[in-house]
């Protein structure tokens, strides 16, 4: 094992930096990374040089550690140069935060001999397990792994069983991606370049330190030792959560700037109007598409300060204010996708030219809208039993 001595402290303003001078290189291989449906290894290089895939590692593997808000402004940076290389930015730091929870030889595995390895992972247990001495040997299929092109391990759910066989609980296992086969099965309307395909166990040996139980983590109890830094206190499902809200502030961001900045070049068709920019139709949409991504932000922001402060207090959210955590998400996924069909229908049909990168900045921002986990309304309604204080909620995961 080799641990690299910790890196000197790391801002998000620096990375902000650092994001904007690598951007014209990520807005470049955007298509081709559509086109190839993983993100271009010239790009991953640049991200992993700039230090973005460092947010959440622990520092004691040269990772920054950085709050819960700093994986928001990350990914929304990145996600104005392209949705999708933003995307597996998301998924891979949260993903190593999750890594993070687990013991400390379970992160010597990970990082003691590679402080750049990358962690993908899908928390759905699409697998069968078999209890034997030391672990369990695993087989099954994980599909939607976003990043898997670029990960050195994956963590994926996974039902625990007993040496009769039975279910008896649901881990989170992780596992090299040496151990793991692959399968292409990415072929979507948007979010192309996530590369979020199907990996794959073939009766894989996982050994016991390398498995947490997960509903004892929705609590608050992780298998990682009194952790050092605060953010590995922070809240198991919030966090899951809303980072998948980092890249849609971004796109949405992205697109406002695009319709703004052309707004005085750009004449609406079959009308006087020589200049979007003079029509009063026109500036009462670009203003509520700005509001609704300014609401989007706001909520993103407040369920991030409340994720950062309960984590820094050393407290655990209760469950009504985890369950708002969801109600924001998806509150400020719907504003930034209702944002955007303002805006696509204030620019006009030339949106959805191929060269245009509003038609990607929209299909990208709709297809991750559809994550499970962050669909309106199943959020609203798991807030809205919460706030009742009902006992027949639809999912544990809160």
């Amino acid at each position: 094992m080799t641990l690299t001595t910790e890196q000197p402290a790391v801002t998000t303003e620096q990375l902000l930096t650092r994001i904007a001078d690598i951007r014209p290189l990520l807005e470049r291989n955007a298509a081709q990374g559509e086109a190839d449906r993983r993100v271009i290894e010239e790009s991953i290089t640049a991200l992993t040089e700039a230090g973005v895939f460092k947010i959440a590692q622990p520092r004691r593997y040269g990772g920054y550690g950085l709050p819960v808000r700093a994986m928001l402004d990350v990914s929304a940076a990145v996600a104005e140069a392209d949705g999708g290389t933003a995307w597996v930015v998301a998924l891979s730091n949260v993903c190593a935060w999750m890594a993070g929870l687990f013991s400390r030889q379970v992160q010597d595995d990970i990082w003691g001999a590679n402080p750049d390895a990358k962690v993908s992972g899908v928390l759905a247990p699409t697998a069968e397990t078999t209890k034997v001495d030391g672990g369990w040997r695993v087989t099954g299929r994980w599909y939607y792994n976003s990043g898997s092109w670029h990960a050195d391990w994956a963590g994926l759910g996974v039902p625990l069983t007993d040496e009769r066989g039975e279910v008896v609980d649901q881990g989170l296992a992780l596992i090299p991606r040496t151990d793991l086969g692959f399968e292409e099965t990415w072929f979507v309307a948007g979010m192309r370049s996530s590369g979020s395909n199907c990996l794959i166990a073939d009766d894989v040996f996982v050994p016991e330190h390398r498995v947490m139980s997960v509903p004892p983590a929705i609590g608050g109890q992780y298998a990682v030792e009194e952790p050092e830094e605060d953010l590995y206190r922070a809240a198991l499902v919030p966090v899951f959560t809303l980072v998948l809200a980092g890249p849609q502030l971004g796109l949405s961001r992205k697109a406002l700037q695009i319709v703004q900045d052309k707004a005085a070049r750009k004449a609406i068709s079959y009308t006087s109007y020589v200049a979007q920019a003079d029509s009063v139709g026109f500036q009462l949409q670009l203003a509520e598409a700005a509001m609704r991504i300014d609401t989007a932000h706001l909520h993103a922001y407040r369920a991030a300060d409340d994720i950062d402060t309960a984590a820094a207090n050393r407290t655990y959210p209760d469950l009504t204010l985890r369950a708002r955590t969801r109600a924001d998400t998806g509150w400020a996924v719907e504003n930034v996708t209702r944002a955007i069909d303002i805006l696509l229908s204030a620019h006009g049909a030339g949106s959805f030219a191929e060269v245009n990168p509003l038609q990607r900045i929209w299909r990208d921002s709709a297809v991750a809208a559809r994550h499970a986990i962050v669909l309106p309304a199943v959020n609203y309604e798991v807030y809205g039993k919460a706030l009742l204080g009902r006992d027949d909620q639809i999912t544990p995961l809160i």
